[in-house]
């Protein structure tokens, strides 16, 4: 994992199309701007998981060994 700092107004690219800017910080809470092409999905992490989830499979627990 590539770990980063930046602050407000300061942003990273991905690639050549996919820029996540600093919007603001306050405590634990930390807003990002996230432009990018209307044909890459874009999802927090929580609903991309739920999104994928096989169907009739809660998405919240572990698979079972």
């Amino acid at each position: 994992m590539l770990v980063l700092s930046r602050k407000v107004n300061q942003s990273i690219m991905i690639g050549d199309e996919i820029e996540v800017t600093v919007l603001s910080v306050d405590g634990d809470r930390v807003r990002l701007g996230i432009a990018a092409p209307r044909e890459v999905p874009v999802f927090r992490e929580e609903v991309y998981a739920e999104v994928n989830a096989p169907l009739g499979e809660d998405s919240t627990r572990a698979p079972s060994p």
